[in-house]
């Protein structure tokens, strides 16, 4: 039970199932509760409570090293299913063997910010694309450990679904 997660060996970006060609790295959004202060009677000062299931902006980004058709093609001003598939090192202390866990991050994203970069003989360009981010899926060994969905009031957080009696509560 000694594992230990060591780095990301390798990951693959993909667009509605075909590999994007090029070589990007990927900033992953930050999920951040919406809150709001709480004061009154009863309350020793204040309080930053979250909204239960709602999260502030939530933006990634792919940065690229040169300038390429997939740069361009994620400017389009439509949502863009993305996924990234890696493999994980974990090294497992008891048996002193390396396993690689699989990790699958799957997004639907619309298109914020594309920067062309610069132009330089022998040199990366820095291209990149930055979106807002409505829907995020993470999955860690095959099992789904994350799950947002902004429009459809989906919060599933280690299998427990924090947004399920809202749902209910609206009718949805």
């Amino acid at each position: 039970m000694n594992q230990v997660p060591e780095k990301l060996i390798a990951f693959r970006v993909y667009q509605d199932g075909n590999d994007l060609l090029g070589v990007a790295d990927v900033e992953m959004p930050s999920i951040e509760a919406m809150t709001e202060t709480v004061k009154g009677a009863g309350i020793a000062g204040e309080f930053e409570s979250p909204v239960i299931g709602h999260y502030g902006s939530m933006t990634t980004k792919l940065n690229w090293r040169t300038l390429s058709k997939p740069v361009i093609h994620l400017t389009q001003p439509k949502a863009h299913n993305l996924e990234f598939r890696g493999a994980s090192q974990v090294f497992d202390a008891g048996s002193g063997e390396y396993k690689f866990p699989p990790l699958k991050v799957t997004m639907r994203c619309t298109p914020k910010k594309t920067e062309l970069g610069k132009l330089d003989v022998g040199a990366k360009s820095d291209s990149s694309n930055e979106f807002e981010v409505s829907y995020i899926k993470v999955f860690i060994d095959g099992k789904a450990v994350l799950e947002i969905d902004k429009f459809n009031y989906i919060c599933v957080i280690d299998g427990v679904d924090y947004l399920k009696g809202v749902r209910e509560a609206l009718g949805l």
